[in-house]
């Protein structure tokens, strides 16, 4: 994704996503647990007292008994040898401990083990299903048999040290029953003998109540309440974690950004204190990453202004200079001629110095406006014929000892000469080309042109010392003088090639200089597609 909130959001997302599952996972991995312990709470303690009454039992008396509390619980109850059970060594420690076993054996089903005699090594095995009234008068049943056998005033004792040595699962009271919080249907049925389930006073759980024969006490046990597998704490819990989870790839996510932009600040920063040089690191393909490429673009092409900015104020100083000092030299010389003829030859000196300054001018102002932004260009179909027989017409009257012929032509076979160009700023390129080979040509220039399908190409080339080449590229920058150079040695301002390689540059092409091999000189090449496609103003090199 190379779009940095892009990257934010499926982050987010991603975020949202793992925590569901995470969370769907922890609710499921505990909701099993507790179920575990729920059904271990509730069967613990009547299991544990079915296997101590056991303990002191027959074998018939021990069948016997496990059919009648297996009707009463609701559920098979058997007896098994300890050695015919899988478990691992953790769950037979905690039988061979004391310990009531439950182990699942469906969504809603767990097997109950509880340890009889660990002499006998015997096991009382039930399967329950869930809170049910046969669990519920069982245990009543039990608790009762058990009260029975100790005198009236020592049966709460004896219930509360049952039900801490039992770990029963709920709570169990002996109470009056004129204190017992039921209507007085409810209280007839206990003292006809009859077991009676009543819901708390929220409705979320279950109260039993039965009474036990030959005393006057009511006993009581929970509330009882059905499992919550969804329990508010956990889900708060979830909640938290998925916030926090969110928030942290967030900070990293946003953290990231927040360096990258900081990088950025500080490189603005230092360019704006005048450390031009500053770039940012590059890196990435996202909205910052280009971000930092086009910041460099723009400080490389800042930079680059501003030096060719401060090489045309040095060299403008220079090139004017000298015709205003020629200039004031001139007034001083006519002031002090004493026939016409002199002042007619101080006033021609200054006529020309006067032109070389407008000339000057000229090219610094086409240089600006090819310089700053996309200039104005009505494209038009130009044909490169007419175009070197009015160049040639126009220049070679100039140098009269300097022959300029036309090379050799090759149009294309279906659009002849004509090509797409500007046909002003096109003319002018020609020009400066032809008149720059002219002041440096010893004989001869010679005009060619190449029109293919798709690009063309216009060449001038001289019989002059040509350019080195390590000083070919340097040869295109404005106010350039190369030292013991063609432009120092015939004049020239220095901005004609610079004022080519932009107007070219405009056209979609470039400006190329190598060495001609029929003349031996320099040779000027123009490349730029024949059909122009409409760029935007805003273009930049």
């Amino acid at each position: 994704m190379n779009s940095i909130f892009l990257r934010i959001y499926g982050g987010m997302l991603a975020a949202l996503v793992l925590v569901a599952l995470l969370g769907v996972l922890a609710v499921h991995l505990v909701n099993e647990v507790r179920s575990d312990q729920y059904r271990e709470r509730l069967a613990r303690g009547t299991f544990s007292l079915m296997a101590d009454n056991l303990t002191s039992m027959t074998v018939v008396e021990r069948r016997r008994a496990t059919v009648i509390w297996g009707r009463l619980l609701g559920i098979p109850l058997t007896l098994e040898p300890l050695q015919t059970q899988t478990f691992d060594s953790g769950a037979r420690n905690s039988l061979l401990s004391g310990q009531v076993l439950v182990q699942q054996t469906g969504p809603h089903a767990a097997k109950v083990y509880s340890l009889i005699s660990a002499k006998e090594q015997l096991l009382l095995v039930g399967e329950i299903q869930q809170i049910s009234e046969q669990l519920a008068r069982a245990t009543v049943y039990l608790l009762a048999d058990e009260l029975v056998r100790y005198p009236v005033a020592e049966q709460p004792q004896r219930l509360a040290s049952l039900k801490e040595a039992k770990q029963f699962g709920f709570d169990l009271h002996l109470l009056r029953l004129q204190d017992a919080q039921l209507d007085a249907d409810q209280r007839r049925r206990v003292e006809e003998g009859d077991t009676v389930m009543a819901l708390g006073r929220g409705g979320d759980s279950i109260h039993v109540f039965a009474g036990v024969v030959g005393t006057p006490w009511v006993l009581e046990i929970g509330p009882l309440y059905q499992m919550n597998p969804y329990p508010p704490e956990l889900l708060v819990l979830i909640g938290a974690m998925a916030l926090s989870l969110i928030g942290l790839i967030v900070y990293f996510l946003v953290r990231q950004l927040e360096q990258r932009l900081q990088v950025l600040e500080s490189t603005a920063t230092r360019i704006a204190s005048g450390r031009l040089e500053a770039r940012v690191p590059a890196g990435g393909a996202d909205s910052v990453g280009r971000l930092a490429a086009a910041f460099n673009a723009m400080a490389e092409h800042l930079q680059s202004s501003l030096m060719i900015q401060r090489e045309m104020v040095r060299a403008v100083s220079h090139e004017l200079r000298t015709p205003v000092a020629r200039l004031r030299f001139g007034l001083e010389m006519i002031g002090e001629a004493e026939t016409e003829q002199a002042r007619r030859k101080y006033m021609d000196g200054m006529d020309s110095d006067i032109q070389d300054l407008d000339t000057l001018l000229d090219e610094m102002l086409t240089y600006a406006r090819l310089e700053q932004g996309s200039p104005a260009l009505s494209f038009q179909l130009v044909d490169l014929d007419a175009l070197i027989d009015q160049v040639i017409a126009e220049l070679a009257p100039l140098r009269t000892d300097v022959r300029v012929e036309r090379g050799y032509m090759r149009p294309a076979a279906d659009i002849g000469t004509l090509v797409e160009a500007e046909p002003r700023y096109l003319h002018r390129a020609l020009q400066n080309l032809v008149t720059n080979a002219m002041r440096h040509a010893e004989t001869r220039v010679r005009l060619s042109y190449k029109v293919g399908s798709r690009r063309c190409r216009l060449e001038v080339e001289d019989d002059g010392p040509g350019v080195p080449e390590s000083e070919r590229e340097r040869l295109f920058q404005p106010f350039l003088r190369l030292d013991n150079s063609r432009t120092r040695a015939s004049g020239g301002h220095g901005l004609g090639l610079s004022i080519v390689r932009r107007i070219i540059y405009w056209h979609g092409g470039r400006a190329l200089i190598d060495r001609s091999d029929s003349l031996g000189g320099a040779r000027f090449s123009l490349v730029w597609p024949r059909r122009q496609e409409r760029r935007s103003d805003d273009a930049e090199e």
